[in-house]
């Protein structure tokens, strides 16, 4: 009985206190350094799936990798657009003088049956600018004219067929055999056309 009045009055003074004090502050620190090793555990779980297995260097580093890769990233595709930009231009320039509209128109020149077998064609750039090409035939022969147009006009008088076939051009519109009946006037027009 003696030794566990010893225990207890020890327990009890000042000394006591202060053991188990700083017994329970030891467990929670243990407690707490078990929470930060698994949180750590956790971590580095993590960052193997960032990294992968195999790699030696940290989440920061890495970070700093992939920031420079992008950089350099983000400067080549800023300079293939330049690129990209410089040539697109030049295409669009060069397409300004290429075909874009079209048409054709065919018509009986001389009002004899023969099926329509004059014809003229419109062939203009997006400037309104190109060349109208008329086909005359006839039962012994054929002529062929070629007329150069500049912003929607003739630089030579226009026979209406040719006036018909770049309006048709320029407005996008599919000429119907209507349409091209209108076309031929009761004047011969291979009169008109030459030149």
């Amino acid at each position: 009985m003696v030794a566990t009045a010893l225990s207890t009055t020890s327990l009890t003074d000042t000394q006591g206190i202060v053991a188990l004090a700083a017994l329970a502050v030891a467990i929670l620190a243990l407690i707490v350094c078990g929470a930060l090793a698994r949180s750590v555990h956790r971590l580095r779980g993590a960052q193997k799936l960032v990294l992968g297995d195999g790699a030696e260097h940290d989440v920061i580093a890495h970070s700093a990798t992939l920031q420079g890769s992008f950089e350099a990233l983000r400067e080549y595709v800023s300079d293939m657009a330049l690129r990209l930009d410089g040539r697109l231009e030049a295409v669009e320039a060069a397409l300004t003088g290429a075909i874009a509209h079209h048409s054709l128109i065919r018509y009986d020149a001389y009002n004899e049956l023969s099926g329509q077998q004059s014809m003229s064609i419109a062939l203009l750039d997006d400037r309104r600018s190109g060349v109208v090409l008329t086909c005359i035939h006839h039962r012994d022969q054929a002529r062929v004219y070629a007329k150069q147009i500049r912003d929607g006009r003739g630089e030579l008088e226009l026979s209406p067929e040719e006036a018909e076939a770049v309006r048709v051009a320029l407005s996008g519109e599919h000429t119907s055999p209507a349409a091209q009946q209108r076309a031929t006037s009761p004047t011969s027009s291979a009169d008109a056309t030459g030149g």
